[in-house]
Parts: structure tokens; C-alpha cells; sequence
């Protein structure tokens, strides 16, 4: 049995190679490639709009005639993906971009009319200075102008700089334990004034000084608590529940409550009370019966 991935092939002995006739390929020959759209297009048979970076197989070939300096310009074909149209485009190095040349068009890109334009003024600024040599006096003044205004600005960033640089570590070790100084000596400031706060308001004992209405408050708490304990207790409330003590010995803000009116006793249960109770519930069970 033969191998099936042979290695080795059988030569004759009478095998001339010069006897193969080759195949001879033109220049202008089309060639198979497989490539993206390098814009977004519409096909102008159905109206398919083509995104850039649509994938291809397309056909593409060498443009006899036409070259730009020596870059040969090369045409693809693709179809379209619904109907199948042909779409032709080819190579434009002179722009650095690809032209349109039947089946498909175009979609406007903005960025290229912005270019465009800035190379129709830059055109026509060329036209006009060597049209008139004032103009192009004036240009050239006003290029210059601005030249020196940008050296200005230059020289200023670098003086900026330099200074920056001249700085020594010892200026900056300076100004690092200047502020820390200010910050300690600050700190002991505001201890002294807090202890010179603390001396003023204590007397010379070290005992600390109460204000008037504090003193007034406490002169009152200290009567009311005289006051109750020199009144019975019975007789702090009158009859009607109204407190006995001054109410001007109290403490402003403070409400003495008045005390609850005093229940009646119960009369205490006797034997004859009892047993008539005890008749009355027999009376009623034979009743029902």
C-alpha cells in the first residue's frame, strides 16, 4: 500500500524540463486581490450605501498611461453587495488618496473641502504676491512681525525657566523652616491667650468666678431646697392641689408640678355586708331554676 503524502516523486530517465511550454503572463493582466473600500460610497444603480471598510474581492490591474512621477496608478474593481453593479476606483498619489471613476459615488467628507479650500487660498496668495509686489511686501512684514512676536514669547519661557533653575536647595530648605517657624510661634500664641483667658475669669484662690444670674440660680435652688425640707410633706399641696412653696424661690424655666387630689378611703368590708351579698347570689341562681 502507498503512502498517501508521498515524498519522494518518480522522475524518468527521459524527462526534459526545456520541453514545459510556460505560460506567459502580460503586464496589463488583472489580478485577484482582497481588499477594504477606502471610503464610504453609494452605488448609483441601487442606492446601497457602502461604508469604508467594507470587505471585497476585487479585480485590480495596472493603468497603462498614466503615472505620477514614476508611481504606477492602479484600478480595482468591486461589485456592488445588492445588485451587483460594477464599481471601478483607482489609486491618486498625487493627493494620497483614491479616486472614484464610474458606479458608485461619493459621500461628502468635510475634512476634504476644509483642505481643499486652504490650498485654493494658499493658491491664490502665491497669485497675488507675484502679481503685485506690494502685497507681497506686505506679507512678508507681517510674517516677520509675527516671527519676532513668537521669539518674544520663546525668551520670556526661557528666562521663566532659568529662574526656576537658579534656585538653590538652601533657599528652599530656608523658606521650608521660616514657615514651620511661623506655625510653632503662632501655636504659642494662641496657648497664651487661652491661659490669659483661664487667669481672668478665676480669683485669686484658683477658685473659678460665677457670673450674677448664675449666683442669682443658685441662691434660689439652695431656698427651695430649705423651703422643702422645713414644709411637711403633707402640707406642701393645699386642698385643691395648688404647691404650698413660693413659686418666686424657683428657678426660671422650672414648672412645679401639681400634686394629685387625694382618693377617699374605702369603707371596710363587714360580716353582715358579706352574707347579704352571699343571699343575693343564691336568690338569683333559684330564680333561674
Amino acid at each position: 500500500m502507498s503512502e498517501r503524502k508521498v515524498l519522494n516523486k518518480y522522475i524518468p530517465p527521459d524527462f526534459d524540463p526545456a520541453k514545459i511550454p510556460r505560460l506567459r503572463l502580460g503586464k496589463s493582466r488583472q489580478i485577484k486581490v482582497r481588499l477594504m473600500s477606502p471610503f464610504s460610497m453609494r452605488c448609483e444603480t441601487c442606492g446601497q450605501w457602502i461604508g469604508k471598510g467594507t470587505k471585497f474581492n476585487a479585480r485590480k490591474e495596472s493603468v497603462e498611461g498614466e503615472k505620477f512621477h514614476s508611481i504606477q496608478i492602479y484600478r480595482f474593481y468591486i461589485r456592488c453587495q445588492r445588485c451587483a453593479a460594477e464599481i471601478t476606483f483607482k489609486t491618486d498619489p498625487e493627493n494620497s488618496n483614491y479616486e472614484v471613476e464610474k458606479g458608485a459615488l461619493r459621500n461628502f467628507e468635510p475634512w476634504r473641502e476644509e483642505q481643499a479650500l486652504k490650498e485654493e487660498k494658499e493658491q491664490t496668495k502665491v497669485d497675488e504676491e507675484e502679481n503685485n509686489p506690494i502685497k507681497a511686501l506686505e506679507n512678508r512684514t507681517e510674517q516677520s512681525r509675527r516671527e519676532m512676536d513668537i521669539m518674544d514669547a520663546l525668551d520670556e519661557i526661557r528666562t521663566l525657566n532659568a529662574k526656576g533653575e537658579r534656585v538653590a536647595s538652601a533657599d528652599v530648605l530656608g523658606a521650608i523652616a521660616s514657615r514651620d517657624e511661623g506655625k510653632s510661634k503662632r501655636l504659642a500664641e494662641e496657648e497664651e491667650d487661652e491661659l490669659l483667658a483661664k487667669q481672668a475669669f478665676q480669683s485669686a484662690g484658683g477658685r473659678r468666678i460665677k457670673r450674677a444670674c448664675e449666683e442669682e440660680a443658685v441662691a434660689r435652688e439652695r431656698d427651695i431646697k430649705m423651703m422643702a425640707v422645713a414644709v411637711p410633706r403633707s402640707d406642701r399641696f393645699s386642698a385643691s392641689g395648688a404647691s404650698v412653696l413660693p413659686l418666686s424661690l424657683g428657678i426660671k424655666g422650672v414648672k412645679v408640678r401639681a400634686a394629685a387630689p387625694a382618693l377617699a378611703p374605702l369603707p371596710a368590708p363587714t360580716l353582715a355586708g358579706m352574707l347579704g351579698a352571699y343571699g343575693s347570689d343564691d336568690d338569683d341562681s333559684n330564680d333561674d331554676d
